[in-house]
């Protein structure tokens, strides 16, 4: 297969025929696939393959377009593989036989060239292929369409994949090539081929965050086209307006605020679109309007309007992916299917301390974001910003579809329910006083005979948890309650998965909401959960568990009478048999043994001993299959590992000190230790969380590793790589601290280090996860409580930093830790703090109440000090320079 001699490359007559074949036989539907395969990268092995497959596409006239654009796309794969390695000739080869092809007459060739080019350009840039500019400048010229077309889609690709490469400085050119071909884009915004008119806005939108020079001098212009551009006959440029205008008021806000009547005027005219996808496009705006924190009232005058177009918005399309499924499931529900896709799901690693987000369960149903979620979500957003002041606008029009009880409108019903739940939060005290009227028109609907009307009751009423439980203090409300609680029940064991779905998420956020007010009902809830646990299919398996988990979380201690666990059980224990260790299903199980083990306490010891056994084994087994699949049998997968892991923290939790009988009899120890090593942050993440709940029930068996075991936690505290894994960082610093109480004396070769780790977050606090700030703040609490001598040296580089960090965290034994510590440290330096006196009285007049006596003394016993310290009035001084509220609460400290 060798070339030709002389300069230009030739292909042989032969090879040319043999890889054709090839390319032809591969796209016969009878071909054996993986042979053809196997032919092609034997092939590949020659040094000029690739230069056949780019004469072959370029050049084969009387091939099919077809088998000349899969040779482009196996060259295309080839080159981001092999081009760095080619000979240069090869290259330049390649790269000659590409750009007439700009030009072709066939729209594919041109796209795939297209491709190719930009694949080129993100391996090698731009500075070697000079040629490449000149050719697309020649071609945006040329007038000739078809190479402009195929100009502009090499350029759109490019501008996807890598602007950052045009508006960069190339040896050898006066400008940088955007500063060349923005004003060409903006020319051809007025182009009479709409492909062109897209492909140029396209390219220009992929700029807005780069925001070139020449893109800030051309605002103007490009605004222009843009206006020029909004009511354009195809629907995919009116897209890309709506685009642009979403991504300026996100970023560039300042360009849209002389234009912004006209825009909102736009976005409010084309968020009725008949395009679906425009109209999506257009309502992207209102969130990204509030996102970029712009003044509301902006919006105000333009409410009555763009309220009406959000709830014509959220009728379900006839198209809809949910209605189509709701609809073949009314027919089918009686067939059982198995092995259906499901997606994949990813469990969250263990952590400690308070959450800064909060988890978002109230996405709708199924997952594709369409035009009826985002409008619902933008209804949310305005609800929360104008608050009551949309009701007026609002509740007519949802009046009148909740009114209208025709068959035909079931659609304008299900939308006016959605909406309800969509102003749930923002609108909660405008709705008040006629909430229990509301929820007594929601409940029927749970059994209404539409499954997407049961479903999306479903979801609001759990929308107005907090209202429902909060009045279950009168017999009405708790009328109410018991209502909703049998009626969400009912449908969990609906026939339509869909309403499953929605029944336990729903029924999962009342639970949290309504805690021990559950445990009257708990029989009922378990059977009916448990029924569910034998009639869903797996894909809804895992709201059950999710259910049962939250259930436990809610009701605690309660759950363990024997009643009750004769119903939970069973099912979970016969499940548990039955999942392989190799089979995810089993992440959903571990999680929920996770919850009941916390709640049940002791009562999960009869459970423990299989339930412990089967972590150690899944994680060694992991820990060998990442080294050597073949002996384990199975395939690495972390998420195995980390389950295992929180739910052995979830035992030592509710086992407490009985958890040492089981770690006394396996190699827990060593495995753990493994697992704070592993290059995986959510593995890390969920070692330190059981590392720290094994220092606090057993730490007698970390000791003969405590070194180790110290030294790899204190590593994770490097201020460099925090940003990065913040999770893992703040699990390692409250196992330290845990450690810390527990072996006393035996941290002290690491206090130092840890110290100088913990100071600088504590003194960078902002921006930081307010776990990692309370974490830090207690263990070096703790770490100056067990070694004062070595920490009170350092204290005045910190003290001001750390006591503003402990007067933000809530009264509990942590805290008493920490403030043992502060006591500790001044009583071996009170110089020390002398200047941080202010913060200091800040930090103790942040308790509410001191429980401990002891601490309580030595709280009085620090202050005493100062007062005598401070002497010639100094001390009444500086107590009346204290804010009033501070001074009250130090009274009861005897100063």
């Amino acid at each position: 297969m060798a070339a030709a001699s002389g300069t230009t490359w030739q292909p042989q007559e032969e090879g040319f025929k043999e890889i054709c074949g090839l390319l032809e036989q591969q796209m016969s539907p009878t071909s054996d696939k993986s042979q053809i395969w196997q032919q092609l990268q034997h092939y590949s092995h020659f040094p000029d393959f690739n230069n056949y497959l780019a004469f072959i596409f370029a050049r084969a006239e009387g091939k099919s377009v077809d088998v000349r654009q899969a040779a482009g796309l196996l060259l295309k794969n080839n080159l981001r593989t092999a081009f760095k390695n080619m000979p240069p000739a090869n290259q330049q080869y390649i790269k000659s036989e590409l750009l007439p092809s700009l030009g072709a007459a066939d729209r594919h060739i041109r796209s795939t060239t297209g491709t190719i080019i930009s694949v080129l350009v993100q391996i090698d840039g731009v500075a070697g292929w000079p040629e490449l500019l000149q050719a697309l400048v020649n071609s945006l010229d040329s007038n000739d369409i078809n190479h402009m077309e195929g100009a502009m889609d090499a350029l759109s690709k490019i501008c996807e994949d890598v602007p950052q490469l045009l508006d960069s400085d190339i040896s050898g050119l006066s400008d940088r090539p955007i500063t060349v071909f923005l004003p060409r884009f903006l020319l051809l915004f007025q182009s009479p081929h709409a492909t062109i008119r897209k492909l140029s806005l396209s390219s220009v939108n992929q700029f807005i965050m780069l925001m070139p020079k020449v893109l800030y001098l051309s605002m103007d212009k490009y605004l222009q086209g843009l206006f020029l551009l909004a009511n354009d006959p195809a629907p995919e440029v009116r897209k890309l307006v709506c685009a642009a205008f979403v991504q300026l008021i996100e970023v560039r806000p300042a360009f849209l605020e002389p234009h912004l009547r006209n825009v909102i005027e736009y976005i409010l005219q084309v968020n009725k679109d008949p395009d679906e996808e425009v109209a999506l496009e257009a309502c992207e705006f209102w969130s990204a309007y509030f996102d970029a924190q712009l003044p509301p009232e902006n919006l105000r005058e333009f409410l009555p309007r763009l309220i009406p177009v959000l709830l014509s918005n959220m009728v379900y399309a006839d198209d809809d992916e949910s209605l189509l499924e709701a609809e073949v499931w009314c027919l089918v529900h009686l067939q059982i299917h198995y092995g259906q896709d499901i997606k994949p799901r990813f469990h969250s690693s263990r952590f400690h301390g308070s959450e800064d987000g909060e988890d978002d369960d109230d996405e709708d149903i199924v997952n594709m974001w369409n035009l009826r979620k985002c409008s619902a979500a933008a209804l949310d957003i305005l609800s929360n910003v104008f608050g009551d002041d949309i009701l007026p606008m609002l509740m007519p029009v949802v009046q009148t579809k909740l009114s209208n009880t025709s068959d035909e409108a079931w659609k304008e019903r299900e939308a006016a329910v959605l909406a309800l739940g969509a102003i749930a939060e923002g609108c909660l005290n405008g709705l008040f006083p006629h909430l229990s009227e509301i929820i007594t028109f929601l409940i029927p609907l749970l059994d209404d005979k539409y499954p997407l009307i049961r479903s999306i009751s479903c979801w609001t009423l759990s929308r107005f948890s907090k209202y429902i439980v909060q009045g279950t203090d009168h017999p009405e409300g708790r009328e109410q309650f018991n209502k909703i609680l049998m009626g969400l029940l009912r449908r969990v064991l609906d026939d339509n998965k869909r309403v499953q779905e929605a029944a336990c998420s729903a029924f999962a956020t009342l639970e949290e909401e309504a805690a021990e007010e559950l445990a009257p009902c708990l029989e009922i809830i378990l059977q009916h959960l448990m029924c569910a646990f034998g009639k869903y299919q797996r894909r809804n398996l895992r709201i059950v568990y999710d259910a049962i988990g939250t259930l436990a979380d809610a009701v605690g201690g309660e759950l363990n009478q024997p009643r009750y666990l004769e119903i939970l059980m069973p099912p979970l224990i016969e499940k548990w048999q039955q999942i392989p260790n190799s089979d995810k299903d089993l992440f959903p199980l571990l999680e929920c043994f996770t919850s009941i083990a916390q709640a049940l306490g002791t009562g999960f010891a009869s459970f423990a001993q299989p339930v412990f056994q089967r972590c150690i084994t899944i994680i060694q087994s992991q820990q060998l299959a990442k080294v050597d699949p073949a002996s384990a049998g199975l395939q690495y997968d972390r998420e195995f590992i980390v389950c295992s892991l929180d739910l052995l923290s979830g035992l030592a939790e509710g086992l407490g000190t009985s958890f040492e009988s089981l770690v006394s009899q396996g190699n827990l120890r060593d495995l753990l230790l493994q697992c704070c090593l592993d290059d995986a942050p959510d593995v890390r993440q969920s070692a330190f969380a059981l590392l720290g709940d094994l220092a606090r029930v057993c730490s007698i068996h970390l000791r003969p590793r405590l070194t180790e075991f110290l030294d790899v936690a204190t590593k994770q505290l490097d201020t460099s790589k925090l940003k990065e894994t913040i999770s893992v960082a703040n699990n390692a610093c409250w196992a330290i601290g845990e450690l810390a109480i527990k072996v006393q004396k035996e941290i002290s070769p690491v206090v130092l280090s840890v110290v100088s780790c913990l100071v600088p977050i504590l003194q960078h606090a902002e921006g930081l996860n307010k776990s990692l700030i309370e974490n830090s703040a207690i263990t070096l609490g703790r770490l100056a409580w067990v070694c004062p001598e070595l920490v009170s040296p350092h204290m005045e580089h910190f003290m001001q930093a750390w006591c503003f960090a402990l007067s933000m965290i809530r009264d509990d034994i942590e805290k008493e830790d920490a403030f043992h510590g502060l006591c500790a440290m001044v009583k071996a330096n009170p110089s020390g703090a002398m200047n941080s006196l202010v913060f200091m009285c800040k930090a103790i007049a942040s308790w509410h109440e001191i429980r401990s006596e002891d601490l309580h003394k030595e709280i009085c016993l620090v202050l005493q000090g100062y007062k005598q310290m401070l002497k010639d009035g100094a001390w009444e001084q500086f107590m009346s320079a204290l804010e009033p509220s501070v001074k009250d609460k130090l009274l009861k400290y005897q100063v």
